[in-house]
């Protein structure tokens, strides 16, 4: 991990009110996909199209240095309503296993401004370029001020149900520090009512290789969470179709009435990927709800190894885990 301070930075991009939430990505099969132009974004000329929809983005911002982990992660999401799209959206830094959820706000818009779109609020603008695409996020809020520069596009890949991972290089500006990590960019859309959230991991190995481990399904529902993975290995990108995460163990989580994983065995039927990780730090919080059982939102820092090919990688990462 490479600090360098202080850093000037030169052709700042242009910070735009609003930026399309979601690239192309595919909302299933029981309705017509979105229209996509030529550029690749999202066309949200027909308002009513999205009715219902839930859009997420998620940029998380990594750099491992030793035996420790820089992290950023900021989680965006928006849901239409009748008459408003409820938004929300977070941010974390960690270090050293600490966890300062430093941006944390709910707002809602209007319907025209539709929940394709993410917007600045309260401290978080946006660094795009011409045609929409985000080269940035933004945090300033008195004296604190946090960015993150996405650069060079690496891997990417999508899932079953469309959404997108895509691994950068990238670097995250704090104070007067420059720190160079890598960046993982998630966009995942759903319809309405059924939520767009699954599980997902993003594992690095020293700078030479990224992991990435996804489910669209939410565990404890009828259908079994089976994850794909995917690898980045510099030279090689390697695939996995289904990969089973095995809770090893699970420690219970009082405010929420539920359990939360914090170890895993990672398995592929075909033995091609295995591995272990083990959760260090957390930010667990619970959401509200009838009850019960309330929804929780994890955000676990893990270790461990993935092997595959005959080759062994210890891994630093971010697990994401969600129960609504």
């Amino acid at each position: 991990m490479t600090r360098v301070g202080p850093v000037e930075r030169t052709s700042r991009r242009t910070l735009l009110g609003l930026v399309l939430l979601v690239g192309p990505v595919a909302c299933g099969s029981e309705s017509q996909p979105p229209e996509v132009g030529e550029d690749g974004v999202v066309q949200s000329t027909d308002s009513t199209r999205f009715e219902g929809r839930v859009y997420e983005r998620s940029v998380v911002f990594a750099a491992v240095d030793g035996d420790s982990i820089f992290l950023v992660p900021w989680m965006m999401r928006a849901e239409e309503t009748t008459d408003s799209v409820e938004r929300e959206a977070r941010a974390w830094l960690s270090r050293g296993g600490v966890w300062d959820r430093f941006y944390d706000e709910h707002w809602a818009t209007p319907p025209e401004q539709g929940p394709d779109l993410l917007l600045p609020h309260a401290g978080l603008s946006l660094l795009v370029r011409d045609g929409g695409a985000i080269d940035g996020i933004v945090f300033e809020e008195g004296r604190r001020s946090l960015e993150i520069i996405l650069e060079s596009v690496g891997a990417s890949w999508t899932d079953a149900g469309g959404g997108s991972f895509e691994i950068l290089t990238g670097s995250a500006y704090l104070a007067a520090q420059r720190i160079e990590g890598m960046v993982l960019n998630v966009a995942r859309a759903s319809l309405g009512g059924r939520t767009a959230s699954g599980d997902w991991a993003f594992l690095l190995s020293g700078d030479s290789a990224q992991f990435v481990l996804a489910t669209d399904e939410e565990h404890g529902a009828e259908t079994e969470a089976v994850y794909r993975g995917w690898g980045d290995l510099g030279e090689e990108e390697r695939g996995w179709p289904e990969v089973r995460v095995e809770w090893r163990r699970t420690e219970a989580f009082p405010p929420a009435r539920r359990d939360v994983p914090v170890e895993w065995r990672l398995t592929s039927d075909d033995g091609s990927v295995e591995g272990e990780l083990e959760a260090v730090s957390a930010d667990i919080r619970a959401g509200e709800g009838p009850g019960p059982l309330l929804p929780v939102h994890a955000l676990l820092e893990v270790e461990g190894e993935v092997r595959s090919g005959g080759l062994t990688f210890p891994v630093h990462g971010v697990l994401v885990h969600e129960r609504r």
